[in-house]
């Protein structure tokens, strides 16, 4: 089932969110329904928080669905390693049409459970790692555009702002 995406504004976003605790068919459903999700939306990562669910799930797949085996579902994941710099164009699709150059490190590891409850641990480079960055932010109740000067991100909000005002947002 495809869920709309949270925009920006929603305080579910702004929150951190809540460990996953069981790992059961109610999970293996909401994450195949994540997924569709971010592939309706043409997205690389989506945070539970992002369709309105406050868990600390999220799904990723850099492959945009064309390698069933670059699926990636964390669980409770948080980063235990980062080295290297990148600065690349960053969107998400809780901010659609709006993009910034973020900081983040070139290589991440990650540690997290899978769908089952396994814990795992993997190692991500470039636009992986970047994501691993992204989606892990979402869970803790951060977006990208913190990552951004306060001039750019202020410009952001003023246009939300204005978008809300006139319906479109």
């Amino acid at each position: 089932m495809i869920h709309p995406i949270v925009k920006y504004g929603d305080l579910v976003l702004e929150r951190p969110t809540q460990p996953v605790e069981k790992f059961d068919g109610e999970l293996e459903t909401l994450v195949a329904d994540m997924f569709e999700s971010m592939y309706a939306a043409s997205g690389v990562g989506l945070a539970a928080p992002q369709i309105g669910i406050s868990k600390r799930l999220t799904v990723i797949d850099v492959s945009n669905g064309k390698n069933p085996e670059a699926k990636i579902i964390c669980a409770n994941p948080e980063i235990i390693h980062s080295e290297g710099e990148q600065r690349e164009e960053e969107g998400c699709l809780s901010l659609p049409g709006f993009r910034g150059h973020v900081l983040r490190p070139q290589f991440v590891t990650v540690r997290a459970q899978d769908a089952s409850g396994r814990e795992f641990e993997m190692r991500g480079e470039g636009l992986l790692a970047r994501a691993f960055c992204h989606e892990i932010d979402h869970l803790n109740g951060t977006l990208f555009i913190a990552h951004l000067s306060l001039l750019k991100r202020d410009l952001i909000k003023r246009k939300i702002r204005k978008m809300k005002k006139a319906g479109e947002w």
